[in-house]
């Protein structure tokens, strides 16, 4: 049923139940997994261009090798994983990498946001359930961090 399933990743400690997730289909329907890292550096468009946004470019960018490295070390070996990165829109990425590379399913997280935080902030799930042309599964993932011991926190992530 789903030969090629998107993941997009961020690399928060809430991306084990994720792909935890994604494995699991991945394996019980025989399926690759294609790990996507988008550089959203749309946050940074009206901050006035500097010659050190390069490397906050490049910074970002080495961020998402370590996400999509993250990726490849949690997935089963017997499961194939693709790795990409792109730059703009997250949701807007994610559900154009799905149809460009024939995606069949798209498993993301979610931090649950409601009220005003999710008006303020959005939400990029949300956004491809909205726009994408195959199904998404979504995975909470707040629990997952607050579950995690202290010193596998991610970084800047309130406990």
């Amino acid at each position: 049923m789903y030969n090629r399933i998107l993941v997009p990743t961020d690399g928060s400690a809430g991306s084990r139940d994720i792909l935890t997730h994604a494995e699991a289909l991945a394996t019980a329907h025989d399926s690759e997994i294609h790990a996507l890292y988008v550089v959203d550096i749309g946050r940074f468009s009206t901050l006035p261009h500097e010659p050190t946004w390069e490397g906050v470019t490049d910074s970002l960018h080495r961020e998402g090798e370590m996400a999509l490295d993250m990726v490849e070390r949690l997935v089963a070996d017997d499961v194939t994983v693709t790795r990409a990165t792109a730059e703009g829109s997250p949701s807007r990425e994610i559900v154009e990498y799905a149809s460009q590379h024939g995606c069949d399913l798209i498993v993301m997280g979610t931090h649950g946001r409601g009220g005003i935080d999710r008006l303020l902030l959005g939400s990029v799930a949300e956004r491809v359930v909205r726009s994408a042309h195959v199904p998404v599964v979504t995975v909470p993932v707040e629990t997952a961090m607050q579950d995690l011991p202290e010193d596998e926190q991610p970084a800047g992530v309130p406990q």
